[in-house]
C-alpha cells in the first residue's frame, strides 16, 4: 500500500505563485506514474499533471499549460506541481494520486491506485 501526503497549499492573489508537493510513503518502484488532479466544489475531480517516473514524460491539461510543471525526484519519492500566473478558476482541492502500470491512458481519475487526502488552494482576485 503505497500513501501519498500532499502539502504546499494555501491562499494566493491572483497571479501568484504556489509550490505542491507530494510525498510517498514506501519506495515506489511499483509506481509508474504520478499525477495531480483538483476538485472545486460541486464540480468533478479533474486531472491537472501527471509524470512518468522512467524518463521524466510529463502531461497537463489544456487548462494549466505553460503556467504549472509537475516534476519529480524518484530517490525522494516526491512529486511537485509548481503552479504561476494562477487564477481564481484555478482554485480546489488538489489530490495528488499514483498508478501502478496498465494499459489505460494517465488522465482519466479510474486509472489511478493511491490518492492523497488533498490540499486547498484558494486564489483570490
Amino acid at each position: 500500500q503505497v500513501q501519498l501526503v500532499e502539502s504546499g497549499g494555501g491562499l494566493v492573489q491572483a497571479g501568484g505563485s504556489l509550490r505542491l508537493s507530494c510525498a510517498a510513503s514506501t519506495r515506489t518502484s511499483s509506481i509508474n506514474v504520478m499525477g495531480w488532479f483538483r476538485q472545486a466544489p460541486g464540480q468533478e475531480r479533474e486531472f491537472v499533471a501527471a509524470i512518468r517516473w522512467s524518463g521524466g514524460t510529463t502531461y497537463y491539461a489544456d487548462s494549466v499549460k505553460g503556467r504549472f510543471t509537475i516534476s519529480s525526484d524518484y530517490a525522494q519519492n516526491t512529486v511537485w506541481l509548481q503552479m504561476n500566473s494562477l487564477k481564481p478558476e484555478d482554485a480546489a482541492v488538489y489530490y495528488c494520486a499514483a498508478r501502478r502500470p496498465g494499459p489505460t491512458g494517465v488522465t482519466g481519475r479510474p486509472s489511478y491506485d493511491y490518492w492523497g487526502q488533498g490540499t486547498q488552494v484558494t486564489v483570490s482576485s
